[in-house]
């Protein structure tokens, strides 16, 4: 979380946006948020989760069209967090603040439990689901005319702001970035590789229930994008903990990764994207950018543990090389 927003939220902001819920401050629990502040309530023996988005990084369109999408999934079976409505039937609720405003959303709490590191990696039977969940996704995507509209990929906030969290003495990332974004805007767009995406499907935005089936949330980073950018995200995170010095191993979990995800895509006659493999290259760079700019934004990075020293130094010379985790396989 950007640390000005962090002080510009306030303790009366969550007692109004609990209240337009009917929830009192006091039945909320804090569990976090990258880009929004996450809190979990019960009623009635069931969980829930209350957002609080901050109004300079979402507009109110972009919501009700997150809404709306998340609606659209659940409605044609996909296995989602869905929405609560506020008390005046409302999907979202806008509170006030001096300098910036908040929307608040709720959501029931996914069933099952998050699955993490490092009981992700080599998980071929987790990689099948999240193949077929996610060809599931893209399938419904091609059919989808929705009322509200996403961004595009390229009105992404890390993308727009990149020169505001970047250091300067990063300007070769920014280059990069720029030269990035000319190469994937010259990329063929149609209806059979481009749509609305989750954005950021990762272990830390999906559970797995007892029967291994996946629920999808958080989907707060949705846009209009290559199908290809939804698959590239999920290869980056299992791959970005494996070093330089580790490549070999990087490779392995790839391998794996690539063949059953494949497996649970294509199920029931789904087609994988066109140039799919090629274009993971291009994607799996752009989120290396991306947790960059994340990590300068939210994170202090003057005296960084061994591990998140070794990651820059890596993710830099990948970026302003040219290259993906993926180039040398």
């Amino acid at each position: 979380m950007d640390p000005k927003i962090k002080l510009m939220f306030q303790d009366k902001h969550v007692t109004e946006g609990a209240a337009r819920f009917g929830v009192s401050p006091k039945d909320l629990t804090f569990i976090g948020g990258f880009q929004n502040f996450i809190y979990s309530y019960n009623r009635n023996e069931m969980k829930y989760i209350l957002r609080f988005t901050p109004s300079t990084l979402r507009t109110s369109e972009g919501l009700a069209a997150e809404i709306e999408w998340i609606r659209y999934l659940s409605e044609k079976g996909v296995s989602v967090s869905d929405p609560v409505s506020s008390l005046d039937g409302k999907d979202f609720e806008r509170i006030l603040g001096n300098k910036m405003d908040f929307y608040v959303t709720s959501f029931k709490h996914a069933p099952g439990s998050k699955i993490g590191y490092p009981e992700c990696l080599g998980n071929s039977m987790l990689y099948e689901q999240c193949g077929r969940i996610t060809g599931c996704v893209h399938e419904l995507s091609k059919l989808y005319k929705p009322l509200a509209e996403r961004h595009t990929w390229e009105f992404n906030d890390y993308i727009l702001r990149a020169k505001v969290y970047l250091p300067s003495e990063l300007q070769p990332v920014l280059h990069a970035l720029e030269e990035l974004k000319k190469h994937l805007a010259s990329l063929p767009v149609n209806t059979d590789n481009f749509g609305l995406i989750h954005g950021d499907i990762n272990v830390g935005n999906f559970t797995v229930d007892e029967l291994g089936q996946i629920t999808l949330f958080d989907f707060d980073e949705c846009q209009y994008s290559w199908y290809v950018e939804d698959i590239a995200i999920q290869l980056y995170y299992l791959l970005y903990v494996f070093g330089e010095d580790s490549k070999s191993e990087r490779k392995v979990q790839y391998e794996l990764f690539m063949k059953h995800f494949e497996l649970g895509y294509t199920e029931d006659g789904r087609q994988m994207p066109d140039d799919w493999k090629e274009l993971l290259k291009l994607f799996l760079r752009l989120r290396e950018i991306i947790v960059v700019v994340g990590m300068h934004r939210s994170w202090d990075l003057s005296q960084p543990d061994g591990w998140t020293r070794e990651f820059l130094q890596d993710s830099y010379m990948r970026i302003i090389k040219g290259i993906s985790l993926i180039d040398e396989f």
